[in-house]
């Protein structure tokens, strides 16, 4: 993807608006928007339920330029809150998952040979790293416990108040756009994975750490929540169909529960929620839908203490 030309040059935001009005939180504090949308701000969703002090740690995010990281389960949506913020502050958005592919040469830029009047010409291609800095982007690294070593130690130089970012191969320092900012997600806090749901991640740098100023949590959020954002994705529904997400929802907090006390090995997320509703609707069949989205994945342990939930739920067994 081509990003030279995507945004307004507007170095900073240019409007202002209160947070419980924009977001629906109970907290009300001033928040810097821009006015005009640009290409890389993310699309918003309508029915997205806000949570409260994950909103608000990324808000500070944005107003007084913290490093935030933001830590949970899978599915919860920790990526999507990011974006939806700035969804609706028009604060343009760039993603980089760090999977084991992404190398130090990916984020920084790296020589590339061009042909130009039938002569090849060595060039130096521009990262998604330095040109991120000197524009007005909220820069998110997904999965940031999942990056490599060499990776990590580019990103920590940025973590810093100043976060300039020097070039050796280009023989430049990059000093950041004013409204640069610098956010993370990650399913474990760098301690590595003890359960097995997380295979690939490393334990992070002590030192690395120290330098983010936020940490938040979002993991499981309150059935009632669940609910709504379940509902809000399937848009207008039924009185039957609203019934059985309140016992969709009870289901996956029963799993829940048993995965946090070793009961069983797999663990339902809201994501997995929300597409088992969406496949109610493809499929005309609760029980089936529930099959093909989740129960078919799992163990034959844990399929017998599933389907007692599910009995439990829906009054009828799986199998």
């Amino acid at each position: 993807m081509k990003l030279n030309n995507q945004l307004e040059p507007i170095l900073k935001p240019d409007s202002k608006a209160y947070s419980d009005e924009v977001f629906g939180i109970k907290k009300r504090i001033l928040i810097p928007f821009f006015s005009k949308k640009s290409d890389l701000v993310p699309e918003i969703d309508k029915g997205y339920v806000f949570d409260e002090i994950t909103t608000l740690s990324i808000l500070a995010g944005f107003k007084y330029n913290k490093r935030v990281l933001i830590q949970g389960f899978h599915g919860t949506g920790k990526t999507s809150h990011i974006e939806q913020v700035a969804a609706r502050l028009n604060w343009p958005c760039l993603r980089i998952n760090l999977d084991g592919h992404i190398s130090r040469f990916d984020l920084l830029g790296k020589d590339a040979i061009t042909l130009k009047e039938q002569k090849q010409i060595t060039s130096f291609k521009q990262g998604l790293l330095p040109w991120s800095i000197e524009n007005p982007v909220a820069l998110v690294f997904d999965e940031y416990d999942a990056g490599r070593p060499d990776v990590m130690f580019v990103i920590q130089r940025l973590l810093e108040s100043e976060g300039k970012l020097t070039l050796l191969d280009q023989n430049k320092i990059l000093t950041p756009n004013p409204s640069f900012r610098i956010f993370g997600t990650c399913n474990t806090l760098g301690t590595g994975d003890e359960s097995g749901l997380y295979y690939g991640t490393q334990n992070l740098n002590q030192g690395q750490l120290d330098r983010w100023n936020i940490f938040t949590t979002l993991n499981f959020m309150e059935p009632e929540i669940e609910e709504k954002i379940v509902r809000n994705k399937l848009g207008k529904i039924s009185k039957k169909t609203s019934q059985d997400i309140t016992k969709m929802v009870k289901l996956a907090n029963l799993i829940r529960n048993s995965f946090q006390i070793s009961d069983i090995s797999i663990i339902m997320s809201p994501r997995t929620s929300i597409i088992w509703a969406q496949n109610i609707n493809i499929f005309g069949d609760i029980d089936l839908a529930f099959k093909l989205t989740f129960f078919n994945k799992c163990d034959e342990n844990d399929k017998k203490i599933i389907n007692e939930f599910y009995q439990r739920c829906f009054g009828r067994e799986l199998v």
